[in-house]
């Protein structure tokens, strides 16, 4: 198995002397299955999220805008449910699937973090404190919000996915699971850098497929936006480029990487274009946001200006990096 410069050793590591790590990976397999029943908890807690802020007289989300949330955290609860079992039963696609996962977790985590050092005080600062007078929040009381929220996404988002890379990317973890699961496994056939990225894309697709039902059909194209049924024909070509170029990838065909790569940088331009000359409200009013939710989204300042520009810039500049990174398993076939 290559896991050539994702977190673990890229020799047999059967072939050197290891230490048994089953006791682990069935610890970490239970703790698994628990975070997976806490992202299926998640699905209904956002129905009852729902139902508070429209009870309360807020304006609440589209019903529609959930789906894609609360898709995300059922095929997470499934998912993190079986890998669970796969890691309690040592099985070495359980392993590098988790390992996957867990790199994809801390990396999102660590872009998130910067997303909230960056724009939640200006947040938070236009926020208003809930008083009939409407005033803003208090200094004071937005650095103690601040700090209460680095605690928690340092602990969920750093801390506890620092921990699952360290484990599942040691060489004794991947020797255990290769000596009780000899059999060669579909995560075989790639090294898992590449694989990453056939799972994400191949993730990408339904999201895709939902989104002319959850979006509206607005799509951003080139400094203006697509609706209706050019958008939905966008979104249906689009998840067909995904699926053909994560199977092309998984082939290691040079024709993948070449593909997706294009494919984003079309996608960046498109949507830089887009968002320096319209703002994310206007997207949002073509999806049929009420007046007040527009409102909402207004006062937090976050989605509006320039932001979705960094928004972008600090999601795709790594990923384009990450595709420069893995172009060497292509190369010797190209």
């Amino acid at each position: 198995m290559n896991d050539d410069n994702f977190g673990a050793a890229s020799i047999d590591s059967t072939s050197m002397p290891y230490k048994d790590r089953s006791a682990g990976l069935v610890i970490f397999g239970i703790l698994t299955i628990l975070m997976g029943c806490l992202a299926a908890l998640m699905v209904p807690l956002m129905m009852l999220g729902q139902a508070a802020s429209a009870k309360a007289g807020n304006a609440p989300m589209p019903t529609s805008a959930l789906v894609p949330a609360e898709s995300i955290y059922g095929v997470l609860a499934v998912a993190l449910v079986w890998l669970g079992i796969g890691s309690t039963m040592a099985r070495r696609w359980a392993r590098a699937l988790l390992l996957i996962f867990s790199w994809s977790w801390l990396i999102v985590g660590l872009l998130g973090t910067i997303f909230m050092a960056f724009l939640m005080p200006h947040t938070l600062a236009n926020m208003p404190s809930g008083g009939a007078n409407g005033h803003h929040l208090p200094p004071g009381a937005i650095q103690a919000v601040m700090v209460v929220m680095f605690v928690v996404f340092g602990v969920i988002f750093v801390i506890l996915p620092s921990l699952w890379t360290f484990f599942y990317a040691s060489r004794h973890v991947k020797a255990t699971c290769e000596a009780r699961d000899p059999v060669t496994r579909w995560t075989d056939a790639c090294p898992l850098s590449v694989l990453a990225v056939c799972l994400w894309l191949v993730f990408s697709v339904p999201m895709m497929l939902l989104m002319p039902i959850v979006g509206y059909g607005v799509m951003p194209f080139f400094g203006f936006f697509l609706t209706g049924m050019p958008a939905t024909i966008l979104c249906l070509v689009l998840a067909v480029i995904w699926g053909y170029a994560a199977r092309l990838l998984y082939k290691l065909d040079p024709l993948g990487w070449w593909l997706i790569l294009i494919a984003m940088c079309l996608l960046s331009v498109s949507s830089f274009l887009t968002f320096s000359r319209h703002d994310m409200t206007e997207m949002y009013g073509l999806m049929h946001y009420s007046s007040a939710q527009l409102d909402q989204i207004q006062k937090t300042g976050l989605l509006t200006g320039n932001h979705m520009l960094w928004i972008m810039a600090v999601s795709m500049l790594p990923f384009l990096g990450y595709l420069l990174f893995i172009k060497r398993y292509f190369r010797a076939q190209a």
